[in-house]
């Protein structure tokens, strides 16, 4: 029986993409053969692992792990919402969860890098993860995560699987778990109005300055007065303000009484807010459009030139 060395393993999963120990049972049961080695992996797991890598993955699921006041939010991505319900997929995701909350890792390739064994792969999670894209046929990855450890309260929510919110908060669990419903409901972008991004206000801005200018353009065509420059940036401070109290938690109406805003009712209850999460699956990413008819008619116009 030849000797499996580490550098063979390691060539191999190089040449084929699959897992750690996949690699080295194949060289074992090959007796050290490489070429016969690649050649049982290649029908085992084919190269999906590989040619899965170029897909994209706008699908997925958002999942959260809480011990006490430590905690982790994490989407994990697939190319189709079949996968989602995947038990393996599933498991994969909540461990995954699990490890950011006890380990800290720095990044995803830190977080790829931890301990894991599931389904017979391993023994990291990215050998896991390589592992059921050759089992299911789907490049999945782990786009972010964040960790809570500092030291607040934590509530969460998830509405299904594609929605996850986390709330740091002094104060009453049920207040802080009806925050987490509404963030995933009304997605604010901030606590409040001085915490919203400069980059999104300054946007904002911009579109109430574009309708003052077409306000403004529109009356003159109509032969009607035009309001004065001091009136045209009251009205795009206002559209502004108005913008920032939308997309500001503590501005918005409560989902759950709309007779009070968000920071009203965490005053009656005695809770303090601190901070929130919110990872809604697929958000910036672009999904890839199959339109059908203009593939087919494409493979019909390319037969006729061959032709």
């Amino acid at each position: 029986m030849a000797a499996i060395t580490a550098s063979m393993v390691a060539e191999l999963r190089g040449k084929t993409d699959a897992p750690m120990m996949e690699c080295k049972k194949a060289l074992t049961e090959a007796d050290g053969d490489m070429a016969k080695a690649e050649e049982l992996l290649r029908v085992k797991l084919g190269t999906k692992a590989g040619k899965a890598a170029s897909r994209v993955t706008a699908e997925g699921v958002v999942t959260c792990f809480i011990d006490g006041t430590v905690g982790a939010l994490l989407e994990v991505n697939c190319e189709t919402d079949f996968v989602t319900k995947n038990d393996s997929f599933l498991a994969m995701a909540n461990t995954a969860a699990a490890l950011i909350a006890k380990h800290n890792p720095a990044d995803i390739a830190a977080l790829s890098a931890l301990p894991c064994s599931q389904d017979g792969y391993g023994p990291t999670l990215e050998d896991v993860r390589k592992g059921l894209i050759g089992k299911i046929g789907e490049n999945m990855t782990f786009r972010r995560f964040k960790r809570f450890a500092s030291g607040a309260k934590l509530a969460s929510y998830l509405h299904g699987s594609r929605i996850g919110v986390v709330i740091e908060f002094e104060g009453d669990d049920t207040a802080a778990k009806d925050v987490a419903m509404h963030v995933a409901a009304m997605k604010p972008v901030a606590l409040s109005s001085a915490d919203v991004p400069a980059d999104l206000v300054e946007r904002e801005r911009s579109v109430a300055a574009a309708k003052a200018a077409e306000a403004a353009a529109e009356a003159i065509a109509a032969g009607k007065p035009v309001q004065s420059d001091e009136i045209v940036a009251k009205r795009i401070e206002g559209g502004v303000q108005k913008y920032l109290k939308e997309v500001s938690l503590f501005n918005q109406p409560f989902v759950k009484n709309d007779k009070q805003t968000v920071e009203q009712m965490l005053k009656a209850t005695g809770t303090t807010v601190k901070g929130f999460t919110l990872y809604v699956v697929g958000e910036g990413i672009e999904k890839r459009v199959d339109d059908f008819a203009a593939e087919v008619a494409a493979q019909v116009a390319a037969a006729k030139g061959a032709a």
